[in-house]
């Protein structure tokens, strides 16, 4: 008898959801996939999954593409320099309004349809993400070759991680969903990398995995040539590989808050492209995989097979 197709893939499946069922897996959704619409709910169709098998989610959203938006109806022009927002008191209320606001109301509308309890935040709320404001720096434009000094405004640097709120959640079967906001202990608010957000908690709450999802397919030799999609990395692969100048712009802090991931003691870092229907699922689920694969040594040329021992 020939065994259905999706019978398979569900044999396939099943030693990946034995091996991460009870881990939490920490996902960053670029902004721009947190637009209502297909892509979005594809995105939270193949999240349910993972959270109906027993994998327990924290999501870290941007907002980036939304803050532009509202900024420019509002008359005030984004202020970008090295891929960095310089965020004055006007950018700030923008920022409070795109991501606690819009993004993060539009994300928990795409988890209820799903029919999966959601919980938006910021880094605000309970402790915890406590930051302290980023002192004045030189800084170097990558794409222009411009250096200048730059005072980044109510930009954060996140000191520390507080993870029994998201603890709290995720023992009563909730997915946080966070976006990049954090405060000090004075109740200063900051707006912060959220891909630097992602990282840090997932290094606080041991993730088992820290999933990028952007609009790229991973990390690519060549950036219009998918055909070059680097499918497995070390760190020093990656080095050299930015050394070289084959990467650069905005995935260069994307990278780097993978490498701080990697170095924090979360095992594995997947680079996936979220406008293409069931990636994550693809990644987490086949030995394949659909993206770039990052681990802190590369052992050998073959990609390793995903699972990893149930550990406490």
């Amino acid at each position: 008898m020939q065994l259905p197709a999706n019978l398979k893939a569900l044999r396939t499946a099943a030693p990946y959801i034995r091996a991460y069922k009870g881990r939490v897996f920490v996902v960053k959704l670029s902004g721009r996939l947190c637009e209502p619409g297909a892509v979005l709910d594809n995105l939270v169709e193949q999240l349910a999954l993972l959270h109906q098998v027993g994998i327990q989610l924290v999501i870290v959203h941007g907002g980036a593409a939304q803050a532009n938006a509202l900024s420019e109806r509002l008359g005030n022009k984004p202020d970008i320099f090295a891929g960095r927002r310089i965020t004055d008191d006007a950018t700030l209320e923008v920022a409070k309004m795109a991501f606690a606001g819009t993004v993060s109301t539009n994300l928990s509308a795409a988890f209820r349809r799903a029919a999966v309890p959601a919980v938006g935040l910021s880094g605000v709320d309970a402790g915890l993400l406590t930051a302290r404001r980023r002192p004045p720096q030189r800084a170097t434009d990558p794409a222009s070759g411009e250096t200048r000094e730059i005072d980044f405004g109510h930009v954060g640097e996140i000191i520390s991680v507080c993870v029994d709120p998201l603890d709290h959640f995720l023992t009563a079967g909730y997915v946080p969903l966070i976006c990049s906001l954090a405060a000090d202990n004075a109740g200063q608010v900051m707006n912060v990398n959220a891909d630097t957000v992602a990282a840090r908690i997932a290094v606080a709450i041991r993730a088992a995995k820290y999933i990028l999802a952007t609009d790229v397919d991973g990390v690519l030799r060549d950036p219009v040539d998918p055909a070059t999609l680097q499918s497995y990395l070390g760190v020093s692969q990656l080095d050299e590989l930015i050394d070289a100048g084959v990467i650069g712009g905005g995935m260069l802090p994307k990278l780097a808050a993978c490498k701080d991931a990697l170095r924090g003691g979360v095992p594995r870092v997947h680079i996936i492209n979220g406008t293409v229907p069931d990636t994550i699922l693809g990644e987490v689920f086949t030995n394949e995989g659909c993206g770039t694969l990052l681990v802190e040594k590369r052992e050998n040329a073959e990609v390793p097979a995903k699972p990893l021992p149930v550990t406490s």
